[in-house]
Parts: structure tokens; C-alpha cells; sequence
């Protein structure tokens, strides 16, 4: 990670190396087929693919040592997988990404393993309700749920109640507002840390987001349209702090590390809501990665390799280990 995340040369094109450019034209050389976008093909239809490995996203790992639970929610049962040690030296409450649409719980084993080696938590991955079919409040109120249970009993489950929280994209989206549920709820500021990697903070769209366009890289702008339409179809009420953090009064927030590379088209979230965590008077730091596509964590190379490795030595650090 950069000591110095906002020098102008991070953003400049000659910053992009010559394996990360590769990675990004194959990524939009594999987008840019005739497959029918997940709207007009079904939801449904997209998660299953997607679960098989047809998409940009390789198939899924599934981890031998995985377990899952339920546990109450907001009158439903939440599903709960858990990657761990025996003696964990804390818990990281992890939320899945895909666009509040896409994603499972069970789809990034080989990450929360990692996560598990280099910092000696156990991982407990939320399978919230997705929309279009559970539209907000519904995928938010299961965090809300995972982070309440585990304040309650994380002690009696695992031995310790040192608890972390982190996602991607919308998973780090919805970190932000269970952090912020859990304060305003529940008087809860008791997370260690906050692993937020290339979020979505501002449903009523950043100049970057607006900006994108419709480069097949990942994340177009219209992906964003689509997803914020099904998960929140009342414009109207976007920048609702419950909806869009970036507008939340942001004190006693944990110590924070925001991941973003400079190709996604949520960059402006991160760097935006990074500003307004320190304004707020918190701790937080910020990884930016020359020529990062969203979700590049996922795509082996040089940078992945460095933003995985900085994410697992921050969750290390803020537990004490």
C-alpha cells in the first residue's frame, strides 16, 4: 500500500503496469460477449451461473473446514458460514459482495481462509437476503442480525468477543451501515476494525460512478443503475444514511482501511468516504492501486497479491496481534 495515497501519479495512466493492463484487457475481452445481462436473463439465472463459474469471477472453492449455523433474525433465519480455528484470536464478520443481487456466502472460501492463516480469526461470512426478490431493508437487517448475535455470543461460541467486520463492493457497503446500525441501535462501537474494499457508499451515484460509462470492465455504470434499481427502487430515499453511509454522521467509527483501484468505477466512494471517516475524527487509511478494476482482489497478480496482504496485516494490527 502507498504511504502517500493521494500523489497525482497513482491516478496517471503511465502508473498502470504492463501485467495489470493485461489483466484488465482480458477481463473486457471475457465481458465482451453476447451473454444476456443478469436483468433481462433473471436473478436467479445469474446467481446460478455465476455458482458454476460462468462469469468474470472464477468458479467457487468451497473450504472442507466451512460450517454454517442459523441463527434468528428480523423474523427469519439467518444463515451464518463459519471458516475458523479452535481458539480464534477474534471473529471477522464477513459480508459478500455482488451487487446486492449476486453472491453467496460460500463464495470466497479460499479468501477467508487466508484471512484465517494470516491473522488467526475466524471468519463468519452472512448469507443475507438478495434482491430484487428481498429488496432494502431486507439484505441489511441480516447484518444487522449477524453483528447483533455475534455481540451477544461470539464469547460463548468462540471463546472471544474481539470482533472485525469487512466486505467487498456491496459488502463493504453493507460493513458500513451495519457499523452504523449497530452504533445508532444499539450502542454498539465495540469493532476492532473495518475492512472497507471497493464499497458502494453513495447510492445516488459519485461522479465516478456517473463518469464510467460503459467500458466492460467489471463494473459499468448502468451495472450500477440496474443494481440500485433493484435493491432500492425509491430513488427518493437513496441518501438516506441508512442507505448511502457517505451522508452518515461518521463519530466513533473503528479504525478503518479502504482498498480501491483507480479503473473502478466506484473509486470517488472510496476516496470520498475515507475523507469524511477521518474528518469524523477516526482512524482510517487508504490503499489505491494504479489501474485496479473492480473486484481485482479476485485476479491474480502484483496488486491483488499487495491489497490482500495489506487487508490481512490491518485486521492482524487492529486486534493486536
Amino acid at each position: 500500500m502507498t504511504k502517500n495515497p493521494f500523489d497525482p501519479a497513482l491516478f496517471r495512466p503511465d502508473a498502470i503496469s504492463t501485467e495489470t493492463k493485461g489483466i484488465n484487457d482480458a477481463i473486457i475481452k471475457m465481458l465482451s460477449t453476447d451473454a444476456p445481462e443478469w436483468w433481462d436473463a433473471g436473478a436467479q439465472k445469474a446467481r446460478d451461473a455465476r455458482a458454476r463459474g460462468e462469469s468474470v469471477f472464477p468458479a467457487p472453492v468451497l473450504s472442507p473446514e466451512a460450517r454454517v449455523i442459523e441463527i434468528d433474525g428480523k423474523g427469519v433465519k439467518v444463515s451464518l458460514r463459519i471458516i475458523g480455528p479452535k481458539n480464534p484470536t477474534g471473529v471477522y464478520l464477513h459480508l459478500h459482495g455482488g451487487g446486492w443481487v449476486l453472491g453467496a456466502s460460500n463464495q470466497q472460501d479460499p479468501m477467508l481462509e487466508r484471512i484465517v492463516k494470516n491473522t488467526g480469526m475466524a471468519c463468519v461470512s452472512v448469507e443475507y437476503r438478495l434482491a430484487p426478490e428481498y429488496p432494502y431493508p431486507a439484505g441489511p437487517d441480516d447484518c444487522e442480525a449477524a453483528a447483533l448475535w455475534l455481540v451477544k455470543n461470539a464469547k460463548a461460541e468462540f471463546g472471544t468477543d474481539v470482533l472485525t467486520i469487512g466486505g467487498e463492493s456491496a459488502g463493504g457497503h453493507l460493513a458500513a451501515v451495519t457499523v452504523l446500525r449497530m452504533r445508532d441501535r444499539h450502542g454498539y462501537t465495540g469493532f476492532k476494525g473495518a475492512n472497507l474494499v471497493f464499497g458502494a457508499f453513495d447510492l445516488s451515484m459519485t461522479p465516478s460512478q456517473k463518469a464510467f460509462g460503459s467500458e466492460r470492465l467489471v463494473l459499468r455504470t448502468i451495472d450500477m443503475e440496474k443494481f440500485y434499481d433493484a435493491f432500492v427502487p425509491d430513488h427518493a430515499t437513496r441518501r438516506d444514511p441508512d442507505i448511502s453511509p457517505l451522508y452518515a454522521r461518521l463519530n466513533d467509527m473503528p479504525p478503518a482501511l479502504f482498498t480501491i483501484g483507480t479503473r473502478d468505477a466506484l473509486l470517488d466512494d472510496s476516496l470520498f468516504m475515507h475523507a469524511r471517516w477521518i474528518a469524523a475524527g477516526n482512524e482510517a487509511e487508504l490503499g489505491v492501486y494504479p489501474g485496479g478494476a473492480h473486484g481485482f482482489v479476485a485476479f491474480p497478480g502484483e496488486i491483488s497479491r499487495a491489497a490482500n496482504a495489506a487487508q490481512d496485516a490491518f485486521l492482524a494490527r487492529v486486534i493486536g496481534k
